[in-house]
């Protein structure tokens, strides 16, 4: 009975978040890309400051170690838009010596190739450190199911109230990367559904998995602050009116906003 009610809550609030956030936040995407955007980088970071982070740091785990796994997270990501561009470069050099003829039109072909690469490893980014987040969901889900039957319906609650307004991030970085709506709603409802692995995992390993959590929630948090400084924060650095540059700030702090209250109400729901 448990281990239903464990299954049940990690893919509710797993897969149902994804599904939720598309419905309220494709609707807005196709006639407000730039304020989606500023909403996305406020809501990637301030689930990794707001609510991923205090959580990891409010445990035993040392302050030193997790902050070296967040430095070393950086760097990772880093690496991989490094690994993917350089990847990218290497197979398409010849076809660039090949087409020198083509001049201008060429190079304005290549640069906007070039962006889209490293739009596609922010997503793999976003992907990555959705499925740590979602694998540490689920044995937080499964820990209290174990606990108690009505907290873990709380705590499922919880968890997908919370996760929705990020989702609405995610999915403005992979509607980028992907060739239509449904891949990225895809990509993301995947990820989404570690949360049910997560659960499975606790539940049969809930003793020895308990001091792991907090550096799971570390290395989500890497990857939601790279995706939005290196990725979606350059994307809205540019020369706009006092109106647009406000209107980037209130989005921005919306999506900030959003996060901060429902991972406050998930918190005191725990």
């Amino acid at each position: 009975m448990t281990l239903l009610a464990i299954l049940v809550g990690t893919v509710a609030a797993g897969v149902g978040s994804v599904w939720i956030a598309a419905l309220l936040g494709y609707a807005m995407l196709a006639r407000f890309t730039q304020h989606m955007l500023s909403l996305a980088a406020g809501a990637l970071l301030a689930t990794a400051f707001m609510h991923l982070l205090p959580e990891a740091f409010e445990s035993a785990a040392g302050a030193h170690e997790l902050f070296a796994l967040l430095l070393g997270g950086l760097v990772f990501f880093f690496l991989l838009d490094k690994a993917e561009l350089w990847h990218h470069g290497h197979e398409h050099g010849h076809e660039h010596g090949q087409e020198a003829g083509d001049g201008h039109a060429h190079h304005h072909h290549h640069h906007g190739h070039h962006h889209h690469e490293e739009r596609r490893a922010g997503g793999w980014a976003v992907l990555l450190g959705d499925s740590v987040h979602a694998f540490g969901d689920g044995i937080l889900i499964a820990s209290a199911f174990v606990a108690d039957l009505r907290l873990g319906v709380v705590a499922a609650l919880a968890v997908l109230a919370h996760e929705v307004p990020h989702h609405m991030g995610d999915l403005v970085v992979l509607r980028q990367t992907s060739r239509s709506p449904r891949a990225a709603l895809l990509k993301v409802s995947m990820a989404g559904t570690v949360t049910a692995l997560g659960g499975l995992v606790g539940y049969a390993l809930l003793a020895s998995l308990d001091d792991w959590l907090p550096y799971f929630l570390v290395a989500a948090s890497s990857s939601f602050v790279y995706v939005a400084l290196a990725d979606l924060i350059p994307q809205l650095q540019k020369r706009l009116s006092l109106r647009e540059t406000a209107a980037q700030i209130a989005w921005l702090a919306v999506g900030i906003g959003m996060v901060t209250l429902v991972s406050g109400l998930a918190h005191g729901g725990h």
